[in-house]
């Protein structure tokens, strides 16, 4: 008996050890941990921002020295001819006019590949990411955030608004389709969508338009709502899922960051450049970089994150 029970223990002690230690890791509790905090660390960023820059007179003394830097025309600008400013130019979307028909196609777009697709939750999570930053946007500038004079600026510097909605449109519909894109092309797609922020954003800040601290509310905004879209979404649904399910289809290239990174800060220091002041240029190029680095952190860095931890506990 002792010689035919031999064989046979060993063959369940192991099978009985390989499976106790993955039964607590299969529900994966680092997409627990991801769930709430980000939502909650980008908001207290974005009210951070406002407080720091808004409600305080060297606050607002240091974006305001800004604009007495270099001249007041545009044309310093390297950007203007794309920004639709120049008489019978085309504007890069979402500059001036395009602002309106580049946020209906970006909508659009996000409607057809939640049909294609039939990603429905994330669906409605996208189009949720794009309305609450882009309307969220007016009614905080309108109403809730109001930008008071405290150290007797120009009315003209009276009339922006915090946060920056050109600076809103992609920041929003970069998150948004990175929601509802296949989980294989979804670095490539946001590559492209922060390479598309930080041309906007140093565009946004370098014309003249809004003040860094605009700039940088609007992306904070947008990853706000997208950390609060990814948290209501079910775990199998929300993107950091899609790498545990397939690893091998959602592995981005280790240079891709590094890569896509790199070139943001090239775009943001063309697109913010002026020929008339270098810190104004420098400033501008700076805050660009930054809405670039947190959108790609809040779409790619957190769920790539996640697909690195969580294979260990797929058999």
């Amino acid at each position: 008996m002792t010689q035919h029970d031999s064989p046979i223990l060993p063959a369940h002690r192991p099978g009985a050890s390989r499976q106790a230690p993955e039964a607590p890791d299969d529900p994966s509790p680092s997409r627990t941990a991801r769930s709430w905090m980000p939502a909650l660390l980008y908001t207290l960023g974005f009210l951070t921002v406002y407080l720091l820059a808004i409600c305080t007179p060297w606050g607002q003394r240091a974006e305001n020295a800004l604009f007495d830097l270099g001249t007041d025309d545009s044309e310093d600008a390297w950007i203007y001819p794309l920004s639709g400013a120049a008489y019978g130019s085309t504007p890069l979307p979402p500059m001036e006019l395009s602002a309106k028909p580049t946020l209906m196609v970006g909508l659009a777009v996000i409607v057809v590949l939640t049909l294609v697709r039939r990603c429905w939750r994330q669906g409605c999570a996208a189009l949720g990411v794009v309305i609450l930053t882009t309307g969220g946007k007016e009614v905080l500038k309108s109403t809730i955030l109001p930008r008071p004079d405290l150290v007797g600026v120009r009315e003209n510097l009276l009339d922006q608004g915090f946060p920056s909605g050109h600076t809103a449109i992609p920041a929003a519909l970069t998150l948004a389709a990175v929601l509802v894109v296949s989980p294989r092309i979804r670095p490539y797609v946001a590559t492209a969508g922060v390479l598309w922020l930080a041309c906007i954003a140093a565009y946004s800040a370098t014309m003249g338009g809004h003040r860094p601290s605009e700039v940088l509310g609007a992306t904070l905004l947008a990853c706000a709502c997208y950390g609060l879209a990814t948290w209501l979404l079910p775990p199998a649904a929300a993107p950091a899922a899609a790498p545990a399910a397939a690893p091998g289809a959602t592995r981005s290239p280790r240079a891709l960051p590094v890569l896509t990174l790199t070139l943001a800060l090239a775009v943001a220091l063309v697109s913010g450049a002026r020929n008339d002041t270098l810190t104004r240029s420098l400033a501008s190029a700076a805050t660009a970089f930054i809405c670039a680095a947190l959108v790609w952190y809040a779409a790619v860095g957190r769920p790539a994150h996640t697909a690195h931890r969580t294979p260990g506990s797929v058999p």
